[in-house]
């Protein structure tokens, strides 16, 4: 059957689409600014007629109303990342969280938790029916390969991205036709803190370095005082606006990469329509699923990859907490870890984690231990690069007692005399700082 009568034959409304939703299922949703929004609200409208369905994706976007308070006995959230739509839900007991490395959600995808239906946002089909998965291809790809039932909201508004975003018509089971424009995230507003902590990062690249940035204002501080450098190149799981900029400038040209010379690589994106804009059809950006994009081995091939993260909190022995405050989950492990040990396979490479000294001045991020219920999420082992803005500290070969000592001149100096106790009594021995 031609492609044209298979999508004319498969159109439907939201309505009708989700009643192939059974009780007991498993829904796998499309990712960030690939949710289908339409299709979300369609199911959470039609929560009657389910029982005990699993909710699987990472950060919303939309209100996840499947998880609000009332929803419970129709449905439950398993998520692999919270945002601000399902973290108290968490918090309440209305929904769980699977700890898993970014780049092993695919392969979860198709053991255990394989879905039994999929829900995702794509662009029109082209020529030859195919239709894009635009900014998110992610873990959103391999829902749509495993799931017995794949759900498509066809979206004038969705980008053609290039690499491996197609979905052709035959394998989906019901198309939806409805346009919305895309959720954007708003640029951060940058403080003067900010600004020095993007300065010690900007530091840390060098003209030809392959770039790996996470989401937030530390980054795009970063990436403003990367003006002056030369053929940067991206290989990232996300890039939002400020990459935009330098692309637009001439200073990301991905020429010295040495892999997808030429291309800049990603699994999902998210900021406003200028990016969405930007990566339309583009062929210098090349989207790939997280066990491509954020597998340590296939990271480590870019030579000289920096990596730029942001943190939580750091101890005094470098362990690093990004995902949660005490006992209270606030996202998940995304692809921090990934990038930090594919940056230091790298020949080259490094990696950073950079944050404010303290948070919103009252609270030291640098302590002597992490917080009761903390979850460590870039081990002692790992990490090398921290930054804040009063400085950088390389932790690499250093042992505890010299680590401290580094960590302690990170620290706001308000905060330093009670580290300096703790250091003086756990190492006994002064502190010579």
């Amino acid at each position: 059957m031609e492609w044209k009568e298979i999508y004319k034959k498969r159109l439907t409304t939201a309505g009708e689409a989700v009643k192939l939703i059974k009780s007991g299922n498993r829904v796998v949703i499309g990712h960030a600014a690939g949710e289908p929004s339409h299709l979300v609200d369609a199911m959470a409208e039609n929560a009657k007629a389910y029982e005990n369905v699993e909710i699987m994706h990472m950060l919303p976007m939309g209100t996840s109303s499947y998880c609000a308070p009332g929803m419970e006995g129709h449905f439950r959230h398993n998520a692999l990342f919270l945002g601000g739509s399902t973290r108290e839900a968490c918090a309440e007991g209305r929904a769980d969280i699977v700890p898993v490395f970014f780049h092993k959600i695919p392969l979860l995808l198709q053991t255990k938790c394989r879905p039994d239906a999929a829900m995702v946002s794509v662009s029109p089909p082209d020529a030859h029916g195919y239709c894009s998965l635009g900014v998110s291809v992610d873990y959103t790809l391999e829902a749509v390969k495993q799931a017995e039932t794949v759900i498509c909201q066809v979206n004038r508004h969705m980008p053609r991205t290039h690499g491996s975003s197609y979905v052709h018509v035959s394998e989906m089971r019901c198309i939806v036709e409805h346009d919305a424009p895309l959720k954007e995230l708003a640029r951060p507003k940058i403080s003067d803190v900010e600004k020095e902590i993007g300065k010690h990062c900007a530091s840390l690249v060098n003209d030809g370095d392959c770039l790996q940035l996470g989401i937030g204002a530390i980054p795009d501080a970063a990436l403003s005082f990367m003006t002056g450098k030369r053929d940067l190149g991206i290989h990232s799981e996300m890039f939002s606006d400020g990459v935009v900029d330098l692309a637009e400038a001439g200073v990301i040209t991905n020429r010295m990469k040495t892999l997808h010379n030429g291309k800049m690589i990603a699994n999902f994106l998210i900021g406003t329509q200028r990016l969405y804009d930007f990566v339309n059809d583009n062929p210098g950006v090349a989207m790939y699923p997280a066990d491509y994009v954020n597998n340590p081995l296939v990271i480590a091939q870019n030579d000289n990859l920096v990596s730029i993260n942001s943190c939580v909190q750091v101890d005094l022995m470098g362990q690093v907490v990004s995902a949660s405050v005490g006992h209270n989950q606030l996202s998940g492990v995304g692809g921090q870890v990934d990038f930090v040990r594919g940056a230091q396979l790298s020949r080259g490479g490094r990696s950073i984690i950079a944050m404010p000294s303290t948070a919103k001045g009252r609270v030291s991020k640098i302590v002597s231990v992490i917080d009761e219920g903390a979850a460590v999420t870039t081990s002692r082992y790992d990490v090398q690069y921290i930054v804040t803005e009063y400085g950088i500290a390389n932790l690499s070969g250093v042992n505890l007692r010299e680590r401290a000592i580094l960590l302690i001149k990170l620290a706001h100096p308000d905060f330093r005399p009670e580290l300096i106790g703790f250091f003086e009594k756990k190492f006994k021995c002064k502190y010579k700082g």
